[in-house]
């Protein structure tokens, strides 16, 4: 199974490429311990003394899918009480008046929704999509406004709105910070229905064999492997 990532705008593909998300764990992520206090034991309630970096669910995540990054410099400054955005090369910001989405939750008092121009065409095989979304578990100064793509039909490139999580904000963003995650998956038909009886035992069932375990509990009996390369 393979996704193609096509470049469109001239930009330094060699130096800038997409990334698998695995090869871009956070620093933050990395430096944690994986146990409280250091130490590999029941916590005093009997419980797990893993920390976050223990949770499979954070790590597939972080790891999930791909990553563009910016492949230019963009300056933010401050002038008449708005954000000024000014960029190294490529043209990589545009604007979206503020009027196509007035009362988006994440506003955040933004006057326009500035944009990332991805120069990364995406094609993915027959029935797959790609969900595009913030990097997961970073510590960046903006967050994009999520979307799915179907890019098995449209490979086209797929730009990024977003928006700065503080409007206030001075500060160079590098090139090579991630901007974007990139999860495909295979698109199926769902039909919600309420568990009975049956399916509530089989729940207890599951909760009750993670609890035989105080230490990767989940990863060693439920977890399946993603792959991504």
């Amino acid at each position: 199974m393979k996704i193609i990532f096509t470049e469109t705008l001239g930009t330094d593909k060699d130096t800038y490429p997409p990334a698998l998300a695995s090869k871009f764990i956070p620093q933050w992520y990395k430096d944690m311990e994986s146990y409280m206090g250091g130490k590999r034991k029941p916590s005093e309630s009997a419980g797990t003394s893993g920390t976050i970096k223990k949770c499979i669910p954070v790590f597939d995540a972080i790891t999930a899918g791909y990553l563009i990054l910016s492949p230019a410099d963009v300056y933010i400054s401050q002038q008449d009480g708005a954000p000024f955005y000014q960029w190294a090369n490529y043209g990589l910001i545009q604007f979206h008046p503020v009027e196509q989405a007035p009362d988006h939750p994440n506003r955040n008092g933004h006057i326009s929704y500035p944009k990332w121009i991805n120069p990364w065409a995406i094609r993915t095989p027959e029935g797959y999509s790609c969900l595009f979304t913030a990097p997961k578990h970073r510590d960046n100064v903006f967050t994009i406004l999520d979307g799915i793509v179907d890019t098995d039909t449209y490979s086209a490139p797929v730009n990024f709105p977003f928006v700065l999580n503080d409007t206030t904000f001075e500060g160079l963003i590098p090139a090579g910070t991630p901007i974007a995650q990139i999860i495909p998956f295979k698109r199926d038909s769902f039909e919600l229905e309420i568990g009975d009886a049956t399916d509530l035992e089989n729940t207890q069932k599951v909760t009750n064999k993670l609890r035989t375990k105080f230490f990767d509990s989940y990863k060693t009996q439920y977890w399946t492997k993603k792959e991504y390369k």
